[in-house]
């Protein structure tokens, strides 16, 4: 099975940058689609943005399109999240996912990193 490993998380103020990374291993599939969800305080966990395994195809949550911006690495079992121009209502906890396609990318979870944006 895949396991996922976050890193990246912290505080930061309104308008400034963070960038999470996420690598996976341990897969029993050659190809996986990664991605991020995040889940606030007293909300549901929600879809942040996707990424096909040859990194052909990208999907992003309406709520952060033009800010935030998923990639792969060159090894494909690393993705990064850069999130530009954050505002409190990002603050979450940010979770990797990963699954066979970015139809099932709640097949595996990282255990999360914590994203504080303060005003």
């Amino acid at each position: 099975q895949v396991q996922l490993v976050e890193s990246g998380g912290g505080l930061v103020q309104a308008g400034g940058s963070l960038r999470l990374s996420c690598a996976a291993s341990g897969r029993t599939f050659s190809s996986y689609a990664m991605g991020w969800f995040r889940q606030a305080p007293g909300k549901e966990r929600e879809f942040v943005t996707a990424i096909s395994w040859s990194g052909g195809s990208t999907s992003y949550a309406d709520s952060v399109k033009g800010r935030f911006t998923i990639s792969r690495g060159n090894a494909k079992n690393t993705v990064y999240l850069q999130m530009n121009s954050l505002k409190p209502e990002d603050t979450a906890v940010y979770y990797c996912a990963a699954g066979t396609t970015i139809a099932t990318l709640r097949s595996y979870w990282g255990q999360g990193t914590q994203v504080t944006v303060s005003s």
